[in-house]
């Protein structure tokens, strides 16, 4: 698929997150601004002032970019990146991400270094191209989105880190913890390729990085290139064994794991019984849902991806 190039000189309308860390913001934007400056590329910064503005910021960004035939940049961890890609889609601009995240899974894939001035140079010489999405009830994600387990796990530890502070050693205690306590188990109906079943599982996870699922040990990364998500079930277990899957997921071996089941699917339908609405997590930011929920895979995301000499090596 082709896609429409900017122009070379084409505005940049930089979204950047300035609520989890004002210091951050100034210094990234100031670092940002120079090497634009000195390509000679005209920009804009939108800040985020708070999370709860995110999308009407980004929405800002992508109605100046259309009017101004530009570029919509992200600049911020996963859930930035995220809500300024749900804004972006299907509206006509390219789009183009500094990505500064724990894990930055969309950035490398890419080759789209996290060093803020490296990906700033890249961006100047980027060309867009279109890359996969996956979308569940009309919202799309770019790593991942799960529900049960997982949505949980994101709340206690956002709970953790206002109680002890946010660290990784926080961060880690608390999704031990979370683990360790687990019991509840969703019964769900699901539908793909003709077929319908009943299953019970702590997780249901829906995977749209190659990244991400080979260093769990998850073999459906080869599905992406077909076009392709990856879901992967957890069968009913108690929470020692959810210790030992973590284990295993941290050992690139999850796939291994007798009691852990995947597959790919293009579209697929997921009904919870018992409630109307389900917690859904989407590249690490929470949700409430009406079910069912139809994951599928939309229209490409036009990115501006680097030069190959520019691009960075996964690592």
């Amino acid at each position: 698929m082709s896609l429409a190039q900017p122009a070379p000189d084409a505005p940049l309308f930089v979204v950047i997150n300035a609520a989890s860390g004002h210091n951050d913001a100034e210094d990234a934007i100031v670092r940002i601004g120079a090497i634009l400056g000195e390509g000679g590329r005209r920009h804009e910064f939108l800040r985020v002032e708070a999370s709860s503005r995110i999308m009407e910021v980004a929405q800002e960004a992508v109605r100046r970019a259309v009017e101004q035939g530009g570029i919509v940049v992200a600049a911020g961890g996963d859930g930035t990146l995220s809500a300024v890609a749900q804004a972006v889609h299907g509206r006509g601009p390219a789009y183009g991400v500094l990505p500064q995240g724990t894990f930055n899974y969309f950035g490398r894939t890419h080759g789209i270094s996290q060093d803020i001035e490296l990906s700033t140079r890249a961006l100047l010489g980027a060309q867009a191209a279109p890359v996969q999405v996956g979308q569940v009830n009309g919202r799309i994600f770019l790593v991942n989105a799960s529900l049960g387990l997982y949505p949980q796990l994101l709340e206690d530890r956002e709970v953790a880190t206002q109680q002890l502070g946010r660290s990784r050693w926080v961060a880690l205690y608390s999704g031990l913890r979370s683990l360790a306590r687990q019991g509840r188990q969703l019964t769900l109906d699901i539908e793909h390729a003709g077929q319908r079943r009943r299953v019970r599982t702590p997780t249901l996870f829906i995977g749209n990085n190659r990244l991400q699922l080979d260093q769990i040990g998850i073999a459906q990364e080869a599905s992406l290139e077909a076009g392709r998500l990856a879901a992967i079930v957890v069968r009913p277990t108690s929470g020692l064994a959810m210790l030992g899957l973590a284990l295993r997921g941290a050992l690139g071996r999850l796939g291994e794991a007798e009691n852990v089941h995947s597959f790919a699917f293009r579209r697929m339908e997921v009904a919870p019984r018992g409630g109307r609405r389900i917690k859904v997590a989407l590249d690490g930011e929470i949700l409430w849902m009406r079910a069912p929920l139809v994951f599928d895979i939309p229209e490409p995301l036009p990115l501006m991806l680097p030069a190959p000499e520019d691009r960075v090596d996964i690592e």
